[in-house]
Order: structure tokens, then C-alpha cells, then sequence
């Protein structure tokens, strides 16, 4: 199944990581699911009434390294 989504602006969607990879449909345990997942770093974007919500502090998964903490020590 694909998520309803403009093919235009599929077309030019990627990953708002460093690496601006493509997406792909999906969750890696459930690709039905409404998320695109990053190709590359694994972060999954929900997809809400068809418009993908591509900001980190939204997504799931991916590597820790690249996500801001908020903890003692960082910086």
C-alpha cells in the first residue's frame, strides 16, 4: 500500500537529515504504516491527512548521534 500523497511532491521528498536521502514507505515492521522512513539514517516521518510531518524532533527511530539532548555535558 502507498501513502496518498501528491506524486509531484513525492517525487522531490527526502529526509531533512545531513544526508537528505529519499524516503520509502513505511515503518521497517509495518510498511501499511503511515510514515515514510529515510533510506539512509532509519528516522520514520508520520504522514498526517496525506501531508509528511519531515521534522527530526517528529520522527522515530534512527540513530541517537544525530538527535539534540537536552542533558548535563553535551556541547
Amino acid at each position: 500500500m502507498s501513502i496518498a500523497m501528491d506524486p509531484r511532491l513525492r517525487e522531490i521528498l527526502v529526509c531533512p537529515c545531513p544526508r537528505n536521502a529519499p524516503l520509502r514507505d513505511g515503518l521497517p515492521t509495518d510498511p501499511d504504516a503511515d510514515y515514510l522512513t529515510c533510506q539512509s539514517c532509519g528516522r520514520s516521518f508520520p504522514v498526517r491527512d496525506g501531508i509528511p510531518v519531515l521534522l527530526l524532533q517528529e520522527a522515530i527511530g534512527g540513530p541517537e548521534a544525530d538527535t539534540p539532548s537536552e542533558g548535563p555535558g553535551k556541547g
